[in-house]
């Protein structure tokens, strides 16, 4: 079956920046109180996609960083802990 040349395109997934950026926006937009209570559900519901978008993107840097971590002459995986850096401990 073709596709409908006409159709728009699947919307690719934003940045983590532009995610971000969505979703401060759309905080702006709902604690200034002023959307009907249908805009702001839907707006709501894009702030949770926005949300799951870059706690996504976040694990998938974890896991990047986590494999390479590199420790005696190879490779070594060692758990990210946050708020740690390599002049502690």
């Amino acid at each position: 079956m073709a596709q409908d040349p006409e159709a728009p395109a699947p919307a690719a997934e934003p940045s983590f920046e532009e995610a971000l950026a969505g979703l401060e926006a759309i905080v702006e937009r709902l604690e200034a109180g002023e959307l009907p209570l249908e805009h702001a559900l839907a707006a709501f519901e894009e702030g949770v996609r926005l949300s799951r978008a870059c706690a996504a993107q976040l694990e998938a840097s974890e896991r990047r960083i986590e494999q390479l971590v590199r420790e005696g002459g190879g490779w070594n995986t060692r758990p990210l802990v946050p708020g740690e850096s390599e002049g502690e401990g």
